[in-house]
């Protein structure tokens, strides 16, 4: 059985790592709140079990078992974020800490619940996407970061991938869910991006490092028929 401690080393390098790339130690540190000396303990160990190829002053990537377990946990993960949003009643500033809590001890029962209860959906309520269960995953191909964007770009907010509560309670004071269209107004160099949202009007500002977590879709003027569809990553 998979500790805790490791399926949160490999969810970590999951969401770090960039298709093959390795992982610094000091990226995974950082992340996870640890001291390098024990990332680089546990890496060791978790090369020696086969989740991840590690190489000293290299960084570590995962192996084909490593991301399926990080795949798993991720998938359950993000099926608990949603079901306490939808039937808990949970703001989804608030599920994050909670779903990682509980993300380790989901069965294949519980699992296959969730999912039926849910209604097999595909996106959590960030809208990142949920892998299916056997573990593909697929991202709209149309969306991109909100930094990203021009100004006069009219588009749908499709995924928050900040999960800090402060960050998420901003947007939600803002009126800004997924969903919600937004208007790219004025984007100063270096600084702020500011956005309107189109339903009431309201202005909202962004910096760009959180506006570069922020994806809509599409990001342009045309209609949704001149956009690309759905593609698969990983």
């Amino acid at each position: 059985m998979v500790s805790p401690k490791v399926e949160d080393y490999l969810k970590t390098i999951y969401d770090l790592q960039d298709h093959d790339t390795r992982v610094a130690p000091s990226a995974i540190a950082t992340a996870m709140g640890v001291k390098p000396p024990t990332v680089t303990t546990m890496l060791q160990r978790m090369h020696d079990d086969g989740f991840v190829d590690y190489e000293p002053y290299q960084g570590a990537r995962l192996t084909a078992r490593g991301e399926q377990r990080a795949l798993t946990v991720v998938r359950h993960h993000r099926l608990l974020e949603l079901f306490l949003t939808e039937q808990l009643g949970y703001d989804w500033s608030d599920v994050h800490d909670e779903a990682d809590a509980l993300e380790h001890y989901v069965s294949e029962k519980l699992e296959a619940r969730l999912e039926t209860v849910l209604e097999n959906p595909t996106v959590d309520p960030h809208g990142a996407p949920i892998p299916t269960g056997d573990l593909t995953v697929q991202r709209d191909s149309r969306h991109q970061s909100v930094a990203e964007c021009k100004t006069g770009d009219i588009a749908a907010v499709s995924e928050v991938r900040d999960s800090n509560p402060a960050v998420l309670d901003y947007l939600s004071t803002a009126g800004v869910a997924l969903g919600t269209r937004l208007e790219v107004t004025e984007i100063a160099p270096f600084g702020m991006v500011t956005l309107e949202v189109i339903e009431t009007r309201e202005q909202f500002s962004l910096p760009t490092e959180i506006a570069a977590d922020v994806f809509v879709s599409p990001c342009n003027n045309r209609s949704n028929s001149e956009t690309g569809q759905f593609s698969e990553v990983r």
